[in-house]
């Protein structure tokens, strides 16, 4: 990791950490859950070894991205978090950038292309599609009514409860678990076993997630704890109501999707048909592939960077 530089810089009313590296347009690289801009480092290094200044932010309430009121769910909306995100911009100087979002980091990009389309050249984003927003049902009523009370989105839910549960596991064998998924199906945090069949089997790292991989993670939650990632699902029926004015808009930059076919998202039923048989096209307009990576799960820019990174660059390079 020499050579990429690290900065604070004060937006927003919070100070965001940030990683970048490299000289040319700006890729503006956002992280999802439980992740940190470190999930960007094979994607930063090759963007900036193909003449590109990437830049990689702790999001609000992440790693050393501080002044964000934890405790305060509300604080932690797409509004806050696009808002965080055009005050970067604005502080570098920035006027349109390239976008690359994963998981919430790939939710928040799609809210950003749509709250201010100015500022994103082109998006490519990662394992979570963009939805229109329903009016009659607000997300979690929708989740608990498909999945349950033990599907993680509803379990997130209340203020203190997976927190404890996540201390009682260790914060190392949280991330472990959650980093080396690969199951296909809907995600449970039965009471008995917070990972359901998973919770007692040992976790074998993968070739591509090293221990000190896993220890850099490890030091920066054990820092900050879980609540400020986990607000982001607290805050799904408060984003419904707040982007309420945006019912059927659209996306209007350029977009490529990448997934994995065994990441969960992919897998929810009715998503395969929504992105290949036109209606994500009718919502994204300027769609110009979705990429389905045989044999790849959710957490892809870290467990196939090398098809990754291609795949964003042969994008960026029509712009």
């Amino acid at each position: 990791m020499e050579g990429i530089d690290h900065k604070m810089i004060s937006v927003n009313g919070i100070n965001m950490h940030i990683a970048e590296m490299g000289q040319g347009p700006i890729v503006l690289l956002i992280h999802g859950f439980p992740e940190l801009w470190y999930s960007w480092r094979h994607q930063i290094l090759y963007l900036a070894a193909h003449g590109y200044r990437a830049i990689a932010p702790d999001l609000r309430g992440y790693g050393d991205t501080t002044g964000a009121p934890i405790r305060d769910p509300t604080k932690f909306t797409t509004l806050h978090v696009v808002g965080d995100l055009v005050a970067l911009l604005e502080t570098l100087g920035a006027d349109k950038v390239f976008v690359v979002g994963h998981d919430w980091g790939a939710l928040i990009a799609w809210r950003l292309s749509l709250f201010r389309p100015d500022k994103v050249k082109a998006l490519v984003n990662l394992s979570v599609h963009f939805g229109p927003r329903n009016p009659r049902r607000k997300p979690v009523e929708t989740f608990r009514a498909a999945y349950g009370d033990d599907h993680y989105i509803c379990k997130f839910q209340e203020a203190g409860e997976i927190e404890a549960v996540f201390a009682s596991l260790g914060t190392e064998k949280v991330l472990k678990k959650f980093l080396t998924h690969r199951d296909a199906n809907p995600f449970y945090f039965p009471k008995d076993k917070p990972f359901g069949d998973a919770h007692d089997a040992p976790v074998i790292l993968p070739s591509w997630l090293s221990q000190e991989d896993v220890d850099y993670y490890t030091k920066k939650f054990e820092q900050t704890g879980f609540t400020g990632g986990i607000n982001y699902y607290r805050c799904f029926d408060l984003n419904w109501e707040l982007e309420a004015p945006w019912t059927e808009a659209k996306i209007s930059v350029p977009v490529k999707f990448i997934v994995g076919d065994l990441d969960l998202v992919y897998n929810i039923p009715g998503i395969k048909e929504y992105l290949h048989k036109g209606g994500f096209r009718k919502y994204v307009p300027l769609l110009e592939e979705v990429v389905v990576i045989e044999g790849a799960a959710h957490f892809i820019t870290q467990e196939i960077p090398d098809k990754i990174n291609k795949h964003i660059h042969d994008f960026l390079l029509k712009f």
